[in-house]
């Protein structure tokens, strides 16, 4: 099948017909289940609140979110695209093993076989994950209980579980670029070591400014 042919074209429109479709369902589904708590024990949360929690994490996630389809599409193809958009952890996961397999395949990221192969690959790496977290639950669910109750020894870990979830994703990227993160997270860590209580809404915009100035001076002399 040749490039831009008539089947070629069709299976694209496909996958995002059927992708569009899944993502709106999968939106659905998510937004259900705060709403379904609420609705059966009837008790719904303030506006209020519910801004002052996402200022602290929607300037990250929505700036990640547009970034992350603009980079990481011409790899994952289409389909690969709206798998690994729903079923979520691309950098970590669904983008290293669709690399792999391609590597694997010896087939290049923007060909028809590599469109099949990030598929297929991201599509049995989602599976496995299912497959393990389901596992997990059920061989832990019995000593849950004990190691989560307030006389237990593991409870202040787990009071600590979303800042360390947050630094251990933090931490990934830090390696990864560390000449473009150093400056801004030295530079916001003085800020909290003189006024501790700024919340992170206002330090996320504020690193964001601070990490492209840097980038960009970086880059202005070749040091990246």
């Amino acid at each position: 099948m040749k490039a831009g042919s008539k089947s070629e074209k069709t299976y694209i429109e496909k996958m995002h017909t059927y992708g569009r479709i899944w993502m709106l369902l999968a939106l659905f589904v998510i937004s259900s289940v705060p709403v379904l708590f609420s609705a059966y024990l009837q008790q719904w949360p303030a506006l209020a609140d519910v801004a002052k929690g996402l200022a602290k994490v929607a300037p990250l996630f929505y700036a990640t979110a547009v970034i992350e389809v603009i980079a990481y599409t011409p790899i994952l193809g289409t389909g690969g695209m709206y798998l690994s958009f729903v079923t979520g952890n691309i950098s970590n996961l669904k983008l290293p093993c669709a690399l792999s397999a391609m590597e694997a395949a010896k087939v290049k990221s923007t060909s028809e076989e590599g469109e099949v192969i990030s598929t297929i690959s991201i599509a049995v790496s989602s599976i496995v994950t299912t497959l393990i977290i389901a596992l997990c639950v059920i061989v832990f669910k019995p000593i849950l209980p004990y190691i989560t109750s307030e006389d237990s020894v593991f409870a202040p870990a787990f009071k600590q579980v979303l800042p360390a979830l947050f630094g251990a994703l933090g931490a990934s990227y830090f390696s990864k670029h560390w000449k473009i993160s150093i400056l801004p997270v030295l530079l916001l860590c003085i800020m909290l070591i003189f006024a501790g209580t700024i919340p992170s809404g206002t330090l996320l915009p504020i690193g964001v400014v601070i990490a492209l100035v840097w980038a960009y001076v970086l880059y202005k002399k070749k040091w990246i």
